[in-house]
């Protein structure tokens, strides 16, 4: 049921598609408009982390907000998320040891081949989920859970996560488990873009500080480098989360919020879906417009782009 959202151009010729679905909501939680499939569950993977960070404050957890928004982070590795983590740890009395995600290099690309040349290994704390995973474990110590096996379904955090999750977007979960080790829960695009309504709208409470964190601090949520703080950056008031696969989620201050995901996980495809649903919103920033910009290249100079179609479907 999706559609072809995204046309690659090259040198004027159409030469293959992104295929995917898009819904944008209205301030009430209605449809406003939709492209492909936007009722079915799906895997939001990294999108999921505001709503895990917000049920993990309802259980005891406090971070400040530099710390809480790199608690909803799929960081790049830069020294400020490295030195994030460790604090959110130290503060809870734990080493990195504690942590049950992957090893793996930096996400942000200049700064894994900078890593790489410098020669040095993969780690838990370069890891992009390592922020969601200290924020886990300090929930623990909180709330005198055991440290083993906190990311295990069963486990009584993982739990609780499911339970808040489900109440935030309206739909039972079906739950799989994330590249980190860590369980994903399962949401339509619209029960997904719904929830991030609720963070977009609290004036106070648990969800006002997540959105707050979020605003205040886009580049612990990403990275320098990233659309996504670029997008964040340049919509006052705006709070959003890519996750793998392609899924992006953006709530306007007022409630209006896009969600997305491209079928074949394409990355290069999701800043363009977005930054054209942004542009029928009202939304005509000229940062939003740059970040859905991605050339195509012949011989080492720009030949075409991603183009979206959604003008043309709706």
């Amino acid at each position: 049921m999706s559609v072809p959202l995204v046309e690659i151009v090259r040198s004027g010729f159409i030469e293959g598609r992104h295929h995917g679905s898009v819904v944008a909501l209205a301030p009430d939680g209605s449809v406003e408009w939709s492209l492909g499939d936007v009722t079915s569950q799906m895997l939001p993977r990294s999108a999921n982390k505001p709503l895990q960070a917000l049920a993990m404050l309802g259980l005891g957890l406090d971070l400040d907000p530099e710390l809480l928004a790199l608690a909803c982070s799929s960081h790049s590795g830069e020294q400020m998320h490295l030195d994030g983590v460790r604090r959110i740890l130290s503060d809870a009395g734990l080493a990195e040891m504690a942590l049950g995600n992957v090893a793996d290099y930096p996400l942000a690309p200049e700064i894994r081949d900078a890593w790489i040349r410098d020669g040095r290994e993969p780690s838990k704390l370069a890891q992009c989920c390592s922020g969601k995973h200290a924020a886990m474990v300090a929930t623990c110590v909180q709330r005198d859970w055991q440290l083993s096996g906190y990311f295990e379904p069963d486990h009584p955090l993982q739990l609780s996560i499911q339970r808040r999750f489900e109440m935030l977007t309206g739909e039972p979960a079906a739950v799989a488990i994330d590249g980190c080790g860590a369980p994903v829960l399962s949401a339509s695009l619209v029960g997904l873009g719904r929830a991030y309504q609720v963070l977009a709208l609290a004036t106070d409470g648990d969800a006002w500080r997540v959105a707050e964190a979020i605003r205040r601090h886009p580049e612990m949520v990403s990275g320098t480098t990233r659309d996504e703080y670029r997008l964040l950056s340049a919509i006052p008031g705006a709070i959003g989360k890519f996750g793998a696969e392609a899924v992006y989620v953006v709530a306007l201050p007022d409630g209006r919020t896009v969600a997305l995901k491209i079928d074949d996980g394409a990355e290069r495809a999701r800043p363009v879906v977005m930054a054209a649903a942004l542009a029928r919103l009202g939304i005509d920033a000229a940062a939003v417009a740059e970040t859905g910009r991605t050339p195509v290249y012949g011989g080492g100079v720009v030949v075409g782009e991603l183009r979206a179609t959604l003008d043309t479907l709706l």
